[in-house]
């Protein structure tokens, strides 16, 4: 493990592994970099891989105000620093929305960009977020119930029954939710309006113009595969790949092969 120095000042702690070119991995929700183990050492027998911990998660450092702005300057000094000054990246779930978001901000700083389920809400398949959905989960953390709101994203945002969250706070891996669940809140502010239920504002990330695969599973919420054809409708750079019988937690044998054919080069579909 090793640190590099966000803009702000706050550490970032990152891991580095394989050779050849650099793929960030970018986490989602409650996501350590311990999260992409796998996935990384599948990877890096190709790249060389970069995994971290978002900044107030695992060893890496936070700041007293959040902006999303923050988290896109992490990911520049990871990509000017370990990276060598260019990227490719993968995002999972919010992390996906936070690559997409950093590469519109970061110009030419990422080379291609692969996405999988950014969790939009773009139909009326289920639920929107409620409008004050960041505003109650800030509330619960300032109060420091942070199993609270870990149910509360498990619930609202998942869309999981209140019965199956109240099982799982009897599990042992709760215990690791609520250790990050303080950082939920950022990735409320990262999804913004996007799980509203209404269209994507495709023109936000107009400026991305690099080779983009946006990857979805037909076998989970159809409001994720629906998101993804939406954004991969954005433009001609933008690619959709559907993973048959695959769900939001896709598996790493499934997806290896498809991000080192796209990180490589090769046709996307």
């Amino acid at each position: 493990m090793d640190k590099v120095f966000s803009a702000d000042g706050t550490a970032i702690a990152f891991e580095q592994q394989g050779s050849g070119p650099a793929v960030v991995l970018v986490g989602g929700a409650f996501m350590t970099r311990g999260a992409s183990a796998e996935l990384a050492g599948l990877l890096a027998e190709h790249f060389t891989v970069i995994t971290y911990d978002r900044r107030g998660r695992g060893d890496s450092g936070d700041a007293p105000a959040y902006d999303v702005r923050r988290e896109i300057e992490d990911l520049d000094a990871l990509i000017q620093g370990p990276a060598g000054g260019s990227a490719m990246a993968f995002g999972m779930s919010s992390g996906a929305v936070l690559a997409l978001e950093a590469t519109a901000a970061l110009g030419g700083a990422v080379s291609r960009l692969a996405l999988y389920e950014p969790p939009f809400i773009t139909d009326d398949s289920r639920p929107s977020l409620p409008a004050d959905y960041v505003e109650h989960l800030t509330e619960l953390v300032d109060r420091e119930a942070y199993g609270d709101a870990a149910a509360y994203f498990m619930t609202a945002a998942v869309g999981l029954p209140d019965e199956v969250v109240a099982g799982m706070r009897q599990a042992p891996f709760w215990a690791d939710m609520e250790a990050v669940a303080h950082t939920l809140p950022y990735d409320g502010r990262i999804m913004g309006d996007t799980m509203s239920g209404h269209p994507l504002p495709v023109d936000r990330w107009a400026s991305v113009t690099v080779p983009v695969l946006v990857g979805s599973g037909d076998a989970g919420a159809s409001h994720m595969l629906t998101g993804a054809r939406e954004l991969a409708a954005a433009g001609d750079n933008f690619t959709l790949r559907v993973f048959p019988g695959e769900e939001h937690t896709i598996t790493p044998e499934a997806l290896v092969p498809a991000l080192a054919a796209f990180f490589s080069g090769e046709h996307a579909a």
